[in-house]
């Protein structure tokens, strides 16, 4: 599985998906705005997005983090 997630400093909701993930054992990538990436790189891959976490699973938009806790329901 490949997971990244677009984040940035100070995001609550992207801390919770990070730490989500860690606790599944599930490996991510982060591309966090501000270190390294711009909100216009966001947005060349999410063109709707109006908030982070942007999480990709596999190269498909999922959503945040309340979408993302949804994915790994077991």
């Amino acid at each position: 599985m490949k997971v990244i997630i677009w984040s940035k400093s100070n995001c609550s909701y992207c801390e919770q998906a990070k730490s989500l993930l860690e606790i599944k054992g599930i490996e991510f990538e982060e591309r966090k705005i501000g270190d390294g990436y711009s909100k216009e790189d966001l947005l060349e891959q999410v063109p709707t997005a109006r908030s982070v976490p942007q999480i990709f699973i596999n190269e498909e938009l999922i959503g945040g983090y309340t979408e993302l806790k949804y994915f790994l329901a077991d």
